[in-house]
């Protein structure tokens, strides 16, 4: 920011103190403006001085030159007419972009209201939803369940992805009562088990996921479950050790609706389905029904005692789906195949960074693998160990910053044999 645009900007801050300070002594809030003037007078200070102070940006209205309430420049503003915007996962990223704004004003007001800041740092804000619409270029939503809002303003003109090019279906549903959901769950996923396949189910609570899971392993069922608590470095090796067989049962609540392919399970238990709300609600149910839809023998079963709205509207959807497919394969003469996906692959989401860097990380690896073998580490001295152990720790954060989460976990093995290594020496 140029230095005479700043000093323009800082008098206008001053004006502004002023005004909330007098404001603030009327409604006899003495702590809030003594609080308020000892801020401000600081930042304007480290202004001065510096160019720039901590929270800066609260002051961005009177340094860009806008008028209150005018909306924020954004990167969209330097999109060209014909830009495409295309906004992934729209039936949740919509509501979002609408819920920024209000979820900001909400915070702000409480900093406002306390004397934290002054009223101008509510105009460093996100775009209304409003805003955001008179904005965006055209507009591709892409969604594997649409909302009524992405559905009006395309005027219906709807482009499915339906048929698959392996030929693979939409899983087939099974309505089972309650009463008996834990020990049917048991009998299924010993058939599953037995074809070398694997299962995931999900419940309503964290507990319940967990009381599920202990259960079925003093059954002698390998499970494990997922949840929010869960970094995601952790998180990512729990999905790659249910595809490599390490274990046969994934338990979880709502995570499992994230579009991870795992071409393994060909069974998902959705406990206690006729529970309306959030996790049990028509697109909820499609997307975690279409986790079987990656293997050939994939099956659904809905465990309830009646047939919701949002279960009947599920299991509709998914069966003109089914007919789809199965009249697209009829007609071509397509025998439904598997995926076959690598194991590494669910470790690399495509995220724009971590893509841009994967040459980098490959070759990283391939140092790793080269460079260490833990059955032929050599432990010269406990100083040694520990200093390699330090370098690979710092090695191994970097990775996971980076969101290169193969590479930390292999460093993170490393770190866990060398500790081993270190104490069988001493």
């Amino acid at each position: 920011t140029p230095r005479e645009v700043l000093v323009k900007a800082i008098e206008k801050i001053k004006d502004e103190l002023k005004d909330r300070r007098e404001i603030l002594l009327k409604q006899n809030k003495l702590i809030e403006e003594q609080r308020i003037s000892q801020r401000t007078q600081f930042d304007i200070e480290m202004m001065l001085e510096l160019g720039y102070c901590s929270g800066i940006e609260n002051y961005s209205r009177y340094l860009s030159g806008r008028a209150p309430g005018e909306p924020p420049p954004t990167l969209m503003d330097y999109l060209p007419d014909d830009a495409l915007l295309i906004i992934d996962e729209s039936h949740v990223t919509v509501s979002q972009v609408g819920a920024m704004y209000k979820g900001d004003r909400s915070r702000k007001e409480n900093l406002v209201e306390y004397g934290f800041r002054l009223p101008s740092a509510l105009d460093n804000r996100p775009l209304k939803f409003d805003e955001f619409e008179a904005i965006a270029p055209q507009t591709m939503y892409v969604s594997a369940m649409p909302g009524k809002y992405e559905l009006e303003r395309s005027s219906n003109e709807v482009v499915e992805q339906v048929v698959r090019p392996t030929g693979l279906i939409d899983p087939q549903i099974e309505v089972r009562p309650v009463a008996t959901q834990v020990d049917d769950l048991m009998s299924e996923i010993r058939l599953r088990t037995e074809q070398g396949e694997r299962v995931l189910a999900t419940t309503l609570t964290k507990k319940m996921a967990e009381d599920l899971a202990d259960y079925l392993d003093e059954h002698g069922i390998k499970v494990r479950y997922l949840h929010s608590d869960i970094d995601t470095v952790e998180r990512m090796e729990i999905i790659r050790d249910l595809r490599l067989g390490e274990f046969d049962v994934l338990v979880g609540i709502n995570l499992l609706r994230e579009g991870l392919d795992m071409p393994e399970v060909s069974l998902v238990a959705i406990l206690d389905a006729d529970k309306e709300g959030f996790l049990r609600s028509d697109r909820s149910l499609i997307q975690t029904i279409g986790r079987a839809a990656r293997n050939v023998n994939g099956r659904a079963i809905l465990y309830a005692d009646r047939i919701t709205g949002s279960m009947q509207r599920a299991m509709e959807e998914t069966e003109r789906r089914r007919n789809k497919q199965i009249a697209h394969n009829k007609e071509h003469g397509i025998t439904p195949q598997g995926l076959n996906k690598g194991i590494t692959d669910v470790m690399d989401l495509g995220q724009g960074a971590a893509k841009a860097r994967k040459s980098k990380a490959e070759k990283a690896l391939a140092e790793v693998a080269s460079g260490y073998d833990a059955r032929t580490v050599v432990v010269k001295d406990a100083k040694a160990v520990m200093k390699e152990i330090e370098a690979k720790e710092k090695e191994m954060y970097k990775a996971a910053q980076n969101l290169e989460f193969e590479l930390a976990g292999k460093l993170r093995d490393e770190v866990a044999e060398l500790r081993e290594q270190l104490k069988r020496a001493v």
